[in-house]
């Protein structure tokens, strides 16, 4: 039986400037799009390093990882990373969490591989020779390196799921939510990215469907209807989902 998640609640009450940093705490969330409520009362502290969630179509996940960084705000309670709460500090946040999208269309914005991975940098007015280097860094640390001058829509679709994680890589967050990474992938390249994701010195969080991507995690999740329905680590939650989906 999967073990009982870690409400923030149970904690001894702490001001926000003393706050532990190295955690993402959901205290009370309900969110709702306009008259459908999609999770409910949702309190729980995420400090490991590699952290799943699971759950069927509709469960609320989604929305559960998009809350980590701010693209989605709670309708009550608050989400705070490293004390800063994503409704009053928005853009720090998204510094500390990178967000990488099931379908990588959905993130590149710009025309080549290389402008594309810059452009986060830009925004922060990183300078042009840093700049220069972390871009270079990152896309041989990916395997495209030589396709920098290369269109981004003409990528692979392996290709577009590296570029997408490089993006958000070379930003240096502390930490990144995948939502689905592997799902519009074929079998080679849900592996490559299952090694990304192995290797990454970041705390992660994954959404998936793809249960073999969740070994080796520290804690899987199972959301169900807008909650937490399991908590515990993969053997025993990712047991104890595929039996009740059975």
């Amino acid at each position: 039986m999967a073990r009982p998640w870690r409400r923030a609640a149970d904690r001894p009450a702490q001001d926000d400037a003393v706050l532990p940093r190295t955690a993402v705490e959901l205290v009370g969330v309900t969110h709702s799009y306009g008259d459908r409520t999609v999770l409910r009362d949702v309190s729980v502290v995420l400090a490991e390093h590699r952290v799943g969630v699971i759950g069927s179509n509709g469960s609320g996940k989604s929305t559960f990882a998009r809350l980590l960084n701010g693209l989605v705000l709670p309708t009550a309670g608050r989400v705070l990373v490293d004390g800063l709460d994503t409704a009053e500090h928005l853009r720090a946040v998204r510094r500390r969490v990178g967000f990488v999208f099931q379908d990588p269309d959905a993130q590149i914005v710009h025309p080549t591989v290389a402008e594309d991975v810059a452009f986060g940098l830009h925004n922060q007015r990183v300078p042009a020779a840093e700049r220069e280097q972390r871009v270079a860094e990152v896309l041989a640390r990916y395997g495209l390196a030589g396709h920098a001058d290369h269109p981004a829509h003409l990528l692979s679709g392996g290709q577009k799921q590296l570029l997408a994680i490089a993006g958000v890589l070379v930003m240096r967050p502390a930490r990144v939510v995948f939502d689905e990474p592997t799902t519009l992938l074929d079998l080679a390249n849900r592996r490559r990215v299952a090694r990304v994701v192995e290797e990454l010195e970041q705390d992660v969080l994954v959404v998936t469907h793809d249960l073999d991507l969740l070994a080796g995690f520290d804690r899987v999740l199972v959301v169900e209807d807008g909650r937490v329905v399991a908590d515990g680590a993969p053997g025993e939650t990712v047991g104890w989902y595929v039996a009740r989906m059975s």
